[in-house]
């Protein structure tokens, strides 16, 4: 049960971080200090690793409950 809440919880400060970078790589590409294209990989990358990283969080979170236990 620590894990699931740690997990969800973790995830959302995840995607809502994500989601903020979204708005900034936007920001940056409408004031041209960035191209399309670098707008569209650094959105994309960020996305990648916000989902990687937050399907990886449950198992790590559960190796250190068992170890703590």
């Amino acid at each position: 049960m620590e894990v699931i809440l740690a997990s969800v919880f973790s995830a959302i400060i995840i995607f809502i971080t994500v989601f903020f970078m979204m708005k900034v790589f936007i920001i940056a590409f409408k004031r041209n200090d960035i191209s399309l294209r670098k707008c569209i990989i650094f959105s994309t990358s960020s996305i990648v690793i916000g989902l990687l990283v937050a399907s990886v969080l449950p198992f790590g979170y559960q190796k250190i409950i068992d170890y703590i236990n």
